[in-house]
């Protein structure tokens, strides 16, 4: 295959897996932008994509893998770290610590590239609200609603947590 077919070939599978993403094909999102990143492990776009049908489809050690190579490709991505955040953590509800951890620092690096990173914060707060630490949940619900104040959850989780912190004295 000459390097045009092959271009010509990735931005076929790439155009097709994303269109599959966002009609919420997942099956065939993943197939596609597998093949993809098979013709071309080094294309970020390519990478995020399929590290977001991985974790839409609760695939985390497989969305995480694709995004610590992402994330050693373009540091500076702040769309990675978020995802990477989002393959760490996996479900919320079964996280351990260390997985909560990680998805805090990955958070964290988003936020540090991108201070108004879309339900970043949000998410930090509520591993930490998961982890019944009232008053580090409300600061970050306090800054996801700095981010974006018409966001009515954040908004919500920071009086329940106002409300916590208040029964605790």
């Amino acid at each position: 295959m000459s390097d045009e077919q092959l271009q010509r070939r990735f931005r076929n599978l790439l155009l097709k897996g994303t269109r599959a993403l966002q009609a919420g094909e997942m099956e065939t999102a993943v197939r596609l932008l597998e093949r993809a990143t098979q013709l071309l492990p080094s294309h970020v776009d390519a990478q995020l994509n399929l590290s977001g049908a991985y974790i839409l489809t609760k695939q985390f050690k497989k969305a995480a893998a694709v995004l610590e190579l992402a994330a050693t490709l373009d540091p500076e991505n702040a769309m990675i770290w978020t995802n990477l955040g989002a393959a760490y953590l996996g479900n919320p509800i079964l996280a351990k610590e260390e997985e909560q951890q990680r998805a805090i620092e990955a958070f964290e690096r988003a936020l540090s590239l991108n201070p108004v990173a879309p339900n970043v914060a949000y998410n930090i707060g509520l591993i930490y609200r998961d982890k019944q630490d009232h008053s580090a949940a409300l600061h970050w619900f306090q800054r996801a609603l700095h981010a974006n104040p018409q966001d009515k959850d954040a908004r919500y989780y920071v009086g329940v947590m106002e409300e916590k912190i208040k029964s605790e004295k």
